[in-house]
């Protein structure tokens, strides 16, 4: 059985652990794929509490760490897996996004689906980016590279000492203008080939008025915009893991400077 550290009584040691629970939860609340519905809440609760009880005593031994239960230390904990569910969601929604200027490309504007992993409604392609995130997360590990990089933070910020930094707002703010240009140059090969397409039967409309344009438009766009989807979605993997990479990197930068450690 894990006793707490010497010299910490069991009402430190309580308090600590609570304060470890809310770091740990906040993950499971804001981060993609940690905080899909499709994970059962006892599965949640069971895993936060039992990586709690292990490593809390190495947690509140920390130097620097402020053993104390309050409002300001619960919300700086809670502000970690905040910062970290941020940075890391910006990956899924550049491709939601990138979905939703396909599906315009592909004529799928008006299809919607109702997510099962959010009680919200996305479009087609946004919805099956979405999934192919999650798998490469899954498949790749990284999913365990993020709560690795979330126990880190234990010793670049210790409990009770992350206050609400207003420089991490705005660098969180910083790299959400970011979403937008990376969802174009994902969806930049598939919207060229797409405009080519539209062109090609302009074109043929202008010279064969007799042409039924409006039959062969939709299907032209979205035969010749799959094939290069399929094409290039060898490369959308590396692109999920080097961003989700970064957004950790990014996440600890940021709780480093929140913890007065920069």
């Amino acid at each position: 059985m894990i006793q707490p550290m010497a010299g910490t009584d069991w009402s430190s040691w309580l308090a600590g652990m609570a304060l470890v629970v809310v770091r740990i939860s906040g993950l499971m609340v804001f981060a993609p794929v940690f905080s899909s519905e499709a994970i059962p809440m006892r599965i949640k609760a069971m895993f936060v509490l039992s990586v709690s009880y292990l490593i809390a005593p190495v947690a509140v031994s920390f130097q620097g760490a402020h053993v104390e239960l309050g409002v300001l230390p619960i919300f700086g904990e809670l502000s970690v897996g905040l910062i970290f569910g941020i940075t890391l969601s910006l990956v899924f929604e550049a491709l939601s996004f990138t979905g939703q200027v396909m599906g315009f490309q592909f004529s799928f504007s008006l299809v919607n689906l109702l997510d099962p992993n959010a009680p919200v409604q996305s479009s087609l392609m946004g919805q099956m980016f979405g999934l192919l995130a999650t798998l490469t997360v899954i498949g790749s590990g990284l999913d365990r590279t993020a709560i690795a990089a979330l126990l880190r933070t234990f010793s670049a910020a210790p409990v009770g000492s992350v206050t609400l930094d207003p420089r991490a707002g705005l660098s969180l703010v910083a790299m959400a203008a970011g979403v937008f240009a990376s969802a174009v140059q994902l969806a930049a090969p598939v919207v060229a080939a797409t405009l080519l397409a539209e062109m090609a039967v302009a074109l043929a409309g202008k010279l064969a008025p007799q042409l039924p344009v409006m039959a062969v438009t939709v299907p032209a766009k979205t035969l010749l915009g799959y094939g290069v989807l399929i094409g290039s979605l060898a490369l959308w993997p590396r692109y999920i893991e080097r961003g989700w990479v970064a957004g950790l990197d990014r996440a600890g930068h940021l709780l480093a400077g929140a913890a007065g450690r920069l």
